[in-house]
């Protein structure tokens, strides 16, 4: 039996338009080939080994003689294409309906509610990128004290305070009073604080302390079956606030992909058995939300030699996952999310070349997992564990 299961998200990874990307607005969305197509020289021997260039409707990704890993892709089965759903769902929460979005801002009577808990009055509530309206409002929050409040496609109320204005421990503590706000049909899926550092004349920057204070999972996942089977889950990146913490023994932050990537393997020396789950979001975060082929390519092949690196120091009875939770095209003219298939790829030792073909859901992944580790099932997903035999 699987003793330990490494399980890696690199955020917005996706790999081609869902069967519903229309209802979406994202026809013809494709992040992983699209790279493949614009990126100049971009390799990913690694992946690329495990099967990727074999998923079912792939073509510009190179295909190997024989792959080393057993690969697919899964279709995301709730509404929506954000984080929060990407992940649930991946362990076994499939949702009925969306997160609320606000393409309007928030309701003024909230924001009014929300100024009146703070003490503070806010800048914005407008649909924004986060790094323009930081560069746009950051003097006159410099000057007010004002937090700036925006929000996306996603459901998502976020946070900007300068660190050297709001201090990072009231940032947070703002943004646990609005969590605690966003209740019934005002539940977003995400309140984020995002800090930044800088000035006007040199710009202002986003810094690494960014957090996100998620609602909180509806309802038991394959996280606390691990838990519940005695073995130990280990979060890493901002795993742990996707979750609010259910179902996570320990955590540790990271500062960027490669940092997530040592801090992987350092938990590896220590957690012997159970899950260590990874979530790489500069792919996202950094990159796809800016349009920034050039960056989002070379973040890839980064990522590919450590994954090779983290392979070679898997053991005999570890089995590897790598998958995305949603997409983010960076050659769209959207700086948003796509909703799109996910790529699947898994590895051990004992595991052969297999094309798992196309999932239905990203609960598929959950259910394996738990499969792997003997725990019991969850409600949603279809192993396919046998298929790693």
């Amino acid at each position: 039996m699987t003793k330990r299961v490494i399980w890696l998200i690199i955020d917005s990874v996706g790999i081609g338009e869902a069967p519903d990307a229309g209802l979406y607005g994202d026809e013809g969305s494709n992040t992983l080939e699209h790279l493949y197509r614009d990126h100049s020289g971009l390799t990913l021997p690694t992946m690329e080994s495990l099967g990727m260039g074999h998923i079912d409707g792939v073509s510009r990704i190179p295909k190997v003689d024989a792959p080393l890993g057993a690969y697919g892709k899964a279709a995301e089965a709730s509404p929506g294409k954000d984080t929060t759903t990407g992940h649930w769902e991946m362990a076994g929460i499939v949702l009925k309906k969306p997160f609320p979005v606000f393409p309007e801002g928030f309701p003024e009577g909230f924001i009014q509610a929300f100024e009146k808990k703070i003490g503070r009055r806010i800048l914005g509530n407008v649909v924004a990128s986060g790094t323009q309206i930081i560069q746009e409002l950051g003097d006159r929050h410099v000057e007010t004290g004002s937090p700036i409040v925006y929000t996306s496609a996603d459901s998502v109320f976020q946070i900007a305070a300068h660190e050297e204005v709001i201090p990072l421990e009231e940032l947070y503590a703002i943004c646990e009073t609005a969590r605690q706000m966003f209740v019934d049909d005002l539940a977003v899926g995400r309140v984020i604080a995002r800090p930044f550092l800088g000035n006007t004349e040199e710009g202002f920057e986003r810094t690494s302390n960014r957090r996100d204070f998620s609602l909180f999972p509806l309802h038991e996942t394959i996280l606390n079956k691990i838990q519940q089977k005695g073995l130990k889950v280990f979060g890493v990146g901002k795993i742990n606030d996707i979750f609010s913490g259910y179902g996570i023994d320990e955590y540790v932050k990271m500062k960027d992909n490669k940092d997530g990537m040592e801090k992987t393997m350092e938990a590896m020396e220590r957690v012997k058995e159970g899950l260590i789950y990874t979530n790489l979001v500069d792919f996202d975060m950094i990159y796809g939300h800016r349009n920034d082929v050039e960056g989002y390519g070379h973040a890839l092949m980064e990522f590919d030699a450590d994954l090779k690196n983290l392979m070679e120091h898997m053991e005999d009875k570890d089995v590897l996952i790598v998958n995305a939770d949603h997409g983010c095209d960076p050659t769209t003219e959207s700086t948003d999310h796509s909703r799109e298939y996910i790529p699947i790829l898994i590895y051990g030792k004992e595991i052969p070349g297999r094309n798992l073909g196309v999932r239905s859901s990203f609960a598929d992944i959950g259910q394996t997992v738990g499969e792997l580790l003997g725990t019991d099932p969850i409600p949603n997903g279809i192993s396919f564990a046998e298929d790693l035999q």
